[in-house]
């Protein structure tokens, strides 16, 4: 039987209000933080506040200040080594850069190695990225270009390149000791200070900022 024109008036009428109360939150952050920390810790605070979307977008760190500086991204997550005026900031996480290798590589038998060791290997590479190019860049202050056999979407299909002997590659340490439960892979430490980044969690330091977003920062700042 058809429902009355009345109700059916409040039901489209409770939908446009749940559609007009929704908010999105825009937050950015590195590629080591949306490839390995971020999901696990969003997926849960997003379940809980179905009203809320998020507009999560890759950036370098030195492009995440600015915009949260200037109001034009809510949170970001990025690395304390950038310029981090007109933000607060609480801690967040601890990334560390390693070399990914087959065992059969002579990187497998060393404990650690500078970068510029290694720049002269064939690597394997993400398709694009902040971390790529930060890689990249540590690549031309050296004054080298970085020969790449291939260009991969995912750490993990990296991983499995490396440990297949194909090259070599910059990963995140925690993503490389994952896939080392599935491949033959060598993990090597990178003695250079840009691969420690301590990474933190940042809001506006001057703009008014919404409940719901406040909720969500003080939430990731708990990891």
């Amino acid at each position: 039987m058809p429902r009355p024109h009345a109700e059916q008036c409040r039901d489209n009428g409770g939908r446009r209000e749940q559609e007009r109360i929704r908010a999105t939150i825009r937050l950015r952050a590195n590629t080591a933080a949306i490839a390995d920390v971020l999901p696990a810790l969003l997926i849960p605070w997003v379940a809980m506040h179905q009203q809320v979307d998020i507009d999560l977008q890759e950036r370098q760190s030195h492009e995440i200040a600015r915009s949260v500086a200037a109001g034009f991204a809510d949170i970001g997550v990025l690395s304390d080594a950038a310029a981090t005026d007109g933000l607060r900031r609480k801690p967040f996480t601890v990334s560390r850069l390693v070399m990914v290798s087959a065992q059969s590589h002579w990187l497998a038998k060393e404990k650690d190695v500078p970068f510029y060791k290694v720049a002269d290997e064939y690597f394997m590479g993400l398709e694009n990225g902040a971390l790529q190019d930060h890689i990249d860049l540590q690549a031309d202050r050296l004054a080298v270009k970085l020969r790449y056999r291939i260009r991969l979407r995912t750490f993990e299909s990296i991983c499995s390149a490396a440990a297949a002997g194909i090259g070599v590659a910059v990963v995140p340490e925690t993503i490389a000791r994952r896939c080392r439960r599935s491949h033959a892979l060598a993990i090597t430490p990178l003695v250079d200070s840009w691969a420690k980044r301590h990474l933190s969690v940042c809001i506006p330091a001057s703009l008014d900022i919404t409940p719901t977003t406040q909720d969500l920062f003080e939430h990731l700042a708990k990891a």
